[in-house]
């Protein structure tokens, strides 16, 4: 149990229910919540689920249950949830994984295995048919963790936030830059934009740097938005972390998008991930899209000819 308490931080049982779409990461977070302290039981058929429930008096559970479940049937499901939560030493919750159509196909073809509902049709077939089918359990979902981007050390760091026992750290930040090209972390609680900063990708000699350099640092420091725009960010934060503490939240991901997520994002969520391990927090830093190859054609070598704005484009 790594010293944590079998119970949470209400005085009831923990109990996860997992599920969600084939090839999303099931059998990854299971281990992730195993590793917790959790003891986890997989593909249970549903006339089991009461049984084990009953059973387990001593120990935080989680159960895998999805479509790959011999005897599986969504509106039941749901309502031996009901069931369990009718019980006052009990804290069910009900995760949901999904993911990207396209990244599951690419999951299905690196591991050369069949999608439980494809049959003999494509991984997509498959998908679509799921997805119906597993709707009203997304809907209905406590958390919906979206694994399109995530590596299994993601999945590790967001269910240790959402589903940590008793006895663990508090709040837990969690920072990341991103490129608005390429979408807006589906996980993030809070998003800030800085595409209105001066951008080091109309200079061909920081071009090849990232946030995390010097020069580029130098660079955006001179917009003269700059130190009133950071000024108000943590201003924002600063009572907001206190609040979030006091009404139990124990993981925030704030996401710091610009367009190419290389310079702006990036600096500014390497700056607000020091301010915040400044006062005290544990803090997570990553940069989603700075290792993405650059999507973008080549800039005209005379913005000033075709009239672009060196704010709002790359």
């Amino acid at each position: 149990m790594n010293g944590t308490s079998p119970l949470g931080p209400d005085g009831r049982l923990p109990v996860v229910v997992v599920t969600g779409m084939s090839g999303s990461g099931l059998s990854t977070a299971m281990k992730c919540l195993e590793d917790l302290g959790y003891e986890a039981v997989d593909n249970l058929r549903l006339s089991l689920l009461q049984p084990l429930v009953s059973q387990t008096h001593d120990r935080p559970l989680v159960i895998g249950i999805d479509s790959r479940t011999r005897d599986f049937d969504t509106q039941d499901l749901l309502a031996q949830i009901a069931i369990l939560r009718e019980r006052a030493d009990l804290h069910v919750r009900l995760l949901f994984l999904d993911a990207h159509a396209d990244a599951i196909q690419r999951r299905y073809t690196e591991t050369r295995r069949p999608h439980p509902l494809a049959a003999d049709r494509p991984v997509l077939d498959g998908v679509a048919v799921e997805r119906v089918l597993m709707q009203p359990l997304r809907d209905a979902a406590d958390e919906v963790l979206d694994t399109t981007h995530f590596s299994v050390h993601d999945a590790r760091r967001h269910l240790a936030g959402l589903f940590h026992l008793n006895g663990g750290p508090g709040l837990k930040i969690f920072v990341t830059s991103f490129s608005f090209r390429h979408g807006v972390p589906r996980e993030a609680d809070l998003v800030f934009d800085v595409r209105f900063l001066d951008n080091p990708h109309w200079d061909k000699n920081l071009r090849p740097l990232s946030g995390l350099d010097q020069p580029v640092a130098d660079y955006i420091t001179r917009d003269p938005d700059y130190a009133e725009f950071f000024g108000n960010l943590t201003r924002l934060l600063e009572p907001l972390l206190p609040r979030y503490v006091r009404e139990g939240k124990h993981y925030l991901t704030i996401a710091i998008g610009c367009t190419g997520g290389r310079h702006r994002s990036v600096f500014i969520t390497h700056g607000l991930a020091n301010w915040l391990k400044e006062r005290g927090y544990k803090v997570g830093e990553a940069h989603r899209d700075l290792d993405r190859k650059e999507q973008a054609a080549t800039v005209p070598e005379d913005r000033a000819a075709t009239g672009t704005n060196p704010r709002e484009s790359a």
